[in-house]
């Protein structure tokens, strides 16, 4: 049995250019700091307790549980590596998913979602662009892009 839960945002988990490495070009690699956290541990346990009860329920003998290891990137629907927000101090997108320091970047896809359920978010992020898109048309005929 699979079950999805939802990682909490945390700041500490970002993403930013990597210091001291270099790809071939001599340009700043991607450095990844993410880690699950005590919700998550704790939300793993109780699923795990919760699918072993369904399946008892239904006259399942001899359930055996198994807690594997779980690191972040085996989920699909990974998504916040460009927040969006009110305060350009604390988000890399304003609310009209445009890159606070390059008003012409529009970023549509998940990395403006801190966070999500399990649902598949496609269709959130197909609104997202035609909103972003709606308002770049009007930005542009107001030739303010």
């Amino acid at each position: 049995a699979t079950a999805f839960g939802e990682m909490l945002p945390q700041h500490k988990n970002m993403i930013s250019l990597d210091e001291t490495k270099k790809d071939k070009w001599g340009l700043p690699v991607l450095k990844i700091d993410c880690a699950t956290g005590e919700n998550e541990r704790l939300m793993r346990k109780d699923m795990i307790a919760d699918m072993a009860d369904m399946l008892e329920q239904t006259g399942v003998k001899n359930v055996r549980t198994y807690d594997g290891e779980y690191f972040p990137g085996m989920g699909i629907h990974e998504m916040g590596t460009a927040r969006m927000g009110r305060d350009r101090k604390t988000s890399v997108l304003n609310s009209h998913n445009q890159v606070w320091d390059a008003m012409n970047v529009f970023v549509t896809d998940g990395a403006c979602m801190t966070s999500a359920a399990c649902q598949n978010p496609s269709l959130t992020y197909m609104a997202l662009t035609a909103r972003a898109a709606d308002y770049a048309v009007g930005e542009l005929n107001r030739r303010n892009l």
